[in-house]
């Protein structure tokens, strides 16, 4: 089922993020060396561009809607493919980037603070982000007894929750709901900017101290827990009520 995850939401992200204790290279040969083997990999990314001082982008054309990227950053590594065709797509390239690191940036097992997989999924709403999500997470809860309140409406809600996965901590999830309608303008009934709401699952794994932490062992364990969570938790109880009430808002 996590194969058709874009067929319940307006566009979706399946991110892999590396954050470092120690900066990583800024050397003008080891950037581009870098980024010039990911574009002999994949040669539709084409687009290298520097976004701030430190923070170095090589991404695929993003007309069509369908594309991947990776950035460099002063301590942190990422990749992503938005909508990818299917969820293979997208770890292909976050393996990859994970198998280059350590030859060609010096990325070292004792340098990782922590290792992300992230599944984001934006949802077009045409209505107040705020009483959407209210509506779907707080119900009969001791907190929705408030939105019974006369001409009650919310205008500033965006849950979320982190689990740990294991009894060390060192695996965790974390499930969010975020909001973006303007909490200054809470007569407006109608969210006219083009954002979306964004609903994102988080599988982070902190290394253990007394074992060697093995980047692509650790990513196969996350994609597991992340598409088990998906099946299990995620898309019956978030996304597809998500997506009904939005779609029941849309007709009222």
């Amino acid at each position: 089922m996590t194969n058709n995850l874009n067929s319940f939401c307006d566009d979706l992200y399946v991110d892999m993020c590396v954050n470092t204790e120690l900066e990583l290279p800024a050397q003008r040969d080891t950037i581009l060396t870098f980024f010039e083997r990911i574009q002999k990999q994949y040669p539709a990314m084409g687009n290298f561009y520097r976004r701030q001082e430190s923070e170095y982008c090589l991404e695929e054309n993003q007309n069509s809607g369908r594309y991947r990227w990776v950035t460099l950053e002063t301590d942190r590594l990422a990749s992503g493919a938005v909508n990818p065709s299917d969820l293979e797509q997208a770890y292909e390239l976050h393996r990859f980037v994970l198998d280059l690191a350590p030859y060609m940036l010096g990325l070292s097992p004792l340098d990782i603070g922590s290792l992300d997989l992230i599944f984001a999924m934006e949802f077009d709403c045409p209505v107040s982000h705020d009483e959407v999500i209210s509506e779907l997470v707080l119900g009969s809860s001791p907190f929705g007894c408030f939105c019974d309140l006369p001409q009650a409406k919310t205008v500033g809600f965006s849950p979320a929750i982190v689990v740990a996965l294991t009894e060390d901590f060192h695996t965790q999830a974390r499930i969010s709901i975020e909001s973006k309608t303007s909490i200054y303008d809470p007569r407006k009934q109608k969210n006219d900017s083009e954002e979306a709401i964004g609903l994102s699952l988080t599988i982070r794994q902190y290394p253990h101290g007394s074992e060697k932490f093995l980047p692509l062992d650790s990513f196969a364990v996350q994609c597991r827990l992340a598409e088990e969570l998906l099946n299990e938790k995620v898309l019956p109880s978030l996304v597809r009520p998500l997506s009904n009430l939005i779609a029941q808002k849309r007709l009222s």
